[in-house]
């Protein structure tokens, strides 16, 4: 982890963050925000690419995650809560506005951020998680239409149940959910199971290395990351989702912000084809597919995803 920057603990909303900070005080500001079950290390190939073009580069780990505070009880995890934490960050940072940059759960906080606190924006960029419409029906149903009983987020609404499952396994655990992606044209083949991931990982025997997309070194990181604060903390993002759904019954979609919105062909949860629903909501928004890559973009296709990250940001925001 050496070439990763050293995090600084800040205060925000409460709490204190553990953030890793590069590039100059007064580039353009770039929040990162990772998804679950990640860390600011995610950003590990983007963190110096963008610093070393300018860019002032703002990785947190999110509450519940890696060196950041871990409250207890789910409640303390809702939208409005998460979003706070992260325009806390800002202000402590002196920063009014930044482009937002999302992945995974860090996507759904940052459109969600862009619709709720769209004056801390100056532009969005979703990785994989695209920007959707608020569903007709509470998410938990929703899943349990796609997976049944055993969808791993229904799975996760159980106190105590994933981190079961999960804790004490830490090394194994992050071998299967870094495993590559299925090919395409099979995609639908591995539904509804492939959705089940407790009950995948209690299966899991280990894999060899070539269908691992992330390195020892760095599965390490994270590994050691969840010996320390267990599983719970961050699997209570997911048990908001019913919530944070009722939360945004009135709220306007439509977003005018910039947008940039990279998919990945072969992510299985979140489907290129997902992102059919933004021009609808975007006013200002293109879109990149990075071919042969799965969910885990930052590490399956960095370069890929630098170059459109950096022709998008050199366009419209400058370092």
């Amino acid at each position: 982890m050496t070439d990763f920057p050293a995090p600084r603990r800040i205060a925000s909303n409460g709490i204190e963050l553990s953030v890793h900070l590069a590039g100059p005080e007064d580039g353009q500001p770039l929040l990162l925000v990772h998804g679950w079950p990640e860390l600011a290390y995610s950003w590990k190939n983007q963190i110096h690419v963008l610093a070393n073009v300018g860019y002032r580069v703002i990785a947190p780990d999110l509450r519940g995650f890696g060196a950041s505070d871990c409250p207890e009880g789910a409640e303390n995890y809702d939208i409005d809560t998460l979003i706070a934490d992260l325009t806390g960050l800002l202000d402590a940072l002196g920063h009014d506005k930044a482009v937002w940059v999302g992945h995974d759960w860090g996507g759904i906080i940052t459109w969600h951020a862009a619709m709720l606190a769209a004056d801390r924006f100056d532009g969005v960029i979703g990785v994989n998680t695209p920007h959707l419409p608020r569903g007709a029906q509470a998410p938990t149903e929703a899943f349990r239409e796609i997976g049944g009983d055993d969808h791993y987020i229904l799975r996760f609404q159980e106190p105590g149940y994933a981190e079961s499952v999960f804790e004490g396994k830490e090394d194994a655990f992050f071998a299967f959910i870094f495993g590559s992606p299925p090919k395409i044209g099979k995609l639908e083949d591995y539904f509804p199971d492939i959705t089940h991931i407790p009950a995948q990982f209690e299966k899991f025997e280990g894999r060899p290395e070539k269908r691992i997309v992330v390195a020892p070194e760095d599965r390490a990181v994270y590994a050691e990351a969840y010996r320390r604060t267990g599983f719970g903390p961050g699997i209570n993002l997911y048990r908001n989702f019913d919530a944070n759904w009722q939360r945004m019954g009135g709220v306007d979609h439509r977003i005018a912000l910039p947008c940039l919105m990279v998919s990945a062909e072969l992510d299985f949860m979140l489907p290129p084809k997902l992102t059919g629903w933004m021009p609808a909501l975007c006013k200002d928004v293109e879109f990149a597919i990075i071919e042969g890559c799965g969910h885990w973009t930052m590490w399956e296709a960095p370069d890929e995803l630098n170059a459109y990250l950096l022709d998008w940001l050199e366009r419209r925001f400058p370092a």
